[in-house]
């Protein structure tokens, strides 16, 4: 366990399988918004990753977690920087593949369009890149005529279960909704162009077959130059909890594929 100064807060950080001495592939995890963490991983791919010798880092995103919650800084612009410059202070200097899940997928997407010499391939899970539809969507959710769905739900939810046992990730949604500028300000992130133009490593993108998204699996193949698509039948947008060990080996598999690792020796 671990906090680093980064971008001006300070980020929790986790790291398995990393051997200073036997150099790894580098496999970062980010995870969705509001009512997640980086321990969502940890009982889902990160131990199992590392296992298959992989060096695993997984991270609160800010406003997240154990990392720092400043009142703003909460553009998508805000989120590249801060996993660029926890590259930059955790030492690692090659290239790295990102796995997203959700608003994660988004900081995926934009990492990869904003420094594609660090990022070798990009895996979206129920994720969308941060386009002119990804911020609609953002904006419907966090903002919207009453509040945003997403913010309402999770104030009914709090609203109705005020004795719940199991409320601390919606008890820490609400704070960040409460004590930050979040919801307003990521609708405003500068967006990627509608080509995907500046997504250029290869990606993986996995949805559940009853999730909205899994609509953009056509868009995603035209527009991209290396990207397959898998839909997960009868899954919805939790398909990290509702299909973990799918979830895992489609993304171990593709981690692992053998141009992948010919990429890496290539660098």
């Amino acid at each position: 366990m671990a906090t680093l100064r980064v971008n001006g807060i300070d980020v929790h950080v986790q790291r398995l399988g990393h051997d200073p001495d036997v150099p790894r592939p580098v496999v970062v995890l980010i995870h969705g918004l509001l009512i997640d963490s980086l321990a969502s991983y940890y009982f889902s791919l990160a131990p199992r990753l590392a296992d298959e010798g992989m060096d695993v880092v997984m991270y609160d995103l800010r406003g997240h977690g154990r990392t720092s919650r400043p009142p703003t800084g909460y553009r998508m612009e805000d989120f590249v920087r801060d996993l660029d410059e926890l590259l930059d202070a955790l030492a690692v200097e090659g290239p790295v593949r990102l796995v997203g899940n959700s608003f994660g997928g988004a900081v995926a997407y934009a990492m990869a369009a904003a420094h594609p010499g660090r990022v070798t391939g990009v895996v979206a899970i129920e994720a969308e890149p941060p386009a002119r539809a990804w911020a609609k969507n953002m904006y419907e959710g966090l903002v919207g005529e009453q509040g945003g769905q997403v913010v309402r739900e999770v104030t009914a939810w709090l609203r109705e279960n005020p004795g719940e046992r199991n409320a601390r990730p919606f008890r820490a949604a609400g704070r960040v909704l409460d004590e930050t500028a979040l919801a307003r300000e990521i609708p405003l992130s500068a967006l990627l162009d509608e080509d995907l133009s500046a997504i250029r490593c290869p990606v993986l993108a996995v949805f559940g077959g009853a999730s909205e998204l899994s609509a953009q699996t056509g868009m995603l193949e035209a527009s991209l130059a290396d990207c397959r698509t898998v839909v997960l039948p009868d899954r919805g947008h939790s398909v990290l909890v509702e299909a973990t060990e799918e979830t895992y080996v489609l993304v171990r598999d593709w981690l692992l594929r053998p141009e992948a690792h010919a990429l890496r020796e290539a660098r």
